[in-house]
């Protein structure tokens, strides 16, 4: 795998854990609104316990989410930095070979 598919793959995945993070963030959001919407009227006792459960364990899978995008996304930045050179060249390159074609 040459340095432009190795930073490309690195950018689909950081892409990849963001769609995560928000995805996770949508579960949250859907959980919290039940959870409402139960203490509004509802107060369904099954209901309070599991979602209670549910949204910290999801809380925390958020959490780890976002250590790990933040982590490889350095990652990302730094292997992007270091082989900057090589990356805008493969890059100018592949746009030559684009307009060639």
């Amino acid at each position: 795998m040459d340095k432009l598919q190795k930073f490309e793959l690195m950018n689909k995945i950081v892409r990849e854990l963001e769609d995560l993070q928000n995805s996770q963030t949508a579960i949250i959001t859907k959980i919290s609104q039940i959870e409402v919407d139960n203490m509004n009227g509802l107060n369904d006792k099954y209901l309070e316990d599991h979602l209670g459960d549910m949204h910290s364990k999801i809380a925390e899978s958020v959490d780890a989410v976002n250590e790990i995008f933040a982590h490889f996304e350095a990652q990302r930045d730094e292997y992007a930095e270091k082989n900057k050179g090589a990356l805008e060249a493969a890059q100018a390159a592949a746009a030559v070979e684009a307009a060639n074609s």
